[in-house]
């Protein structure tokens, strides 16, 4: 080799040499894009509940007296006045007991006039001093227990007389008949629901809650009430009644809601829905996707308008929805939050905000 190629050689592998010795060159990576959203009003997110409408009275009605039914003139779902005859016993009974304490009246009165013959012809004897005072007081209180016994006797024919009207069942005030319980034929004891009447006037919605609402929800918190023959109309209501327990099959509370509305307008047996918001402020709502936890703290992710960096920001929690979940505190309505990929993200980590159509969002501030 001439010493020209070998100088050559020697050079071209200093150059390889020095060349493979440099730094590799650093490519930044650009941010990654993250879908952001603003919080919305949680008004669509109220929890809402069916029910139906129910009257604000519902007395039971059962006969005073027990007997076999062998009338029964109504129906569930009539509609009923004042005294309005509903049902009937089998009077015989109740006829033989009044016309047996007709006849211990008539036997009562009889003895007191005997007993009172005695006593007045024992103190003609005891005025004349032919008997003793003890006899005059033998006689006296004879008549004093058989006017005793007749004053018993007519109360308890007063009794059965009153007894006599209580074998027709009557309505007590004006109304609708929402339950049945007795037929023609049966047996009835005193006291056993016979009808349930449903007075008019106010009227109620009665809604059934869960578990999970119940420690939300209090006696007097304001409500909406929708009718579903009415679905343009909202009529202001309050929780008038929350059962302390619940009901045994279905593990729900139940609860009622009276509201102002036209009575000849709402019926007993309609639909409805209740409105329920968890405080007088309207909450803020996120979807589901945003939210994590960790610790049994529950976050998000918000991102700074200037920085474009996230800052986990904790948050508490309200009801969680289909879709949504309630934020009732630690969110501003301005705030721009991460709404998926949560859970790749790291503090103060850079994003490059889009919507859901994958374009670009301009933060507020920049």
């Amino acid at each position: 080799m001439s010493r020209h190629a070998l100088l050559g050689f020697i050079v071209l592998v200093l150059t390889s040499a020095l060349s493979g010795c440099r730094e590799p060159e650093i490519v930044e990576t650009p941010p990654r894009p993250a879908v952001v959203v603003h919080p919305q009003p949680a008004e669509a997110q109220v929890q809402s509940y069916p029910g139906e409408v129910r009257a604000r009275f519902e007395p039971e009605l059962a006969f005073r007296i027990g007997g076999k039914v062998t009338k029964r003139m109504v129906d569930a779902g009539d509609r009923v006045r004042k005294d309005q005859p509903l049902a009937e016993l089998d009077p015989e009974d109740v006829r033989l007991q009044l016309e047996a304490a007709r006849a211990q009246v008539a036997a009562a009165e009889a003895n007191v006039h005997l007993a009172r013959t005695e006593r007045d012809r024992y103190r003609t004897l005891l005025d004349r001093q032919m008997i003793s005072s003890s006899q005059y007081d033998n006689a006296d209180n004879t008549y004093r227990s058989a006017a005793a016994r007749l004053k018993q006797a007519r109360a308890e024919f007063d009794v059965a007389d009153n007894q006599a009207t209580y074998s027709v069942l009557r309505a007590p005030q004006d109304g609708v008949i929402a339950q049945r319980a007795v037929e023609v034929g049966q047996v009835v004891a005193a006291g056993q629901q016979v009808f349930v009447l449903a007075a008019d006037g106010e009227r109620e919605a009665l809604i059934s809650l869960p578990e999970s609402s119940i420690g939300h929800i209090a006696i007097g918190q304001a409500v909406d009430v929708q009718l579903w023959s009415r679905p343009e109309d909202r009529f202001a209501g309050t929780i008038r009644e929350l059962s302390p327990a619940a009901d045994p099959l279905t593990r729900t509370f139940a609860a009622r809601v009276s509201f102002n509305a036209d009575a000849q307008r709402v019926e007993v047996g309609q639909s409805a829905r209740v409105f329920i918001r968890q405080s007088d402020q309207v909450p803020l709502a996120v979807p589901l996707s945003a939210v994590s936890a960790e610790q049994g703290e529950s976050f998000v992710w918000v991102v700074d308008p200037q920085t474009h960096a996230v800052v986990r920001t904790p948050v508490r929690m309200g009801n969680y929805g289909q879709e949504h979940a309630t934020i009732l505190d630690g969110l501003q309505a301005d705030d721009w939050v991460i709404a998926a990929g949560v859970h790749m993200l790291v503090e103060g980590q850079q994003v490059q905000p889009v919507d859901r159509q994958n374009r670009s969002v301009t933060l507020a501030g920049e």
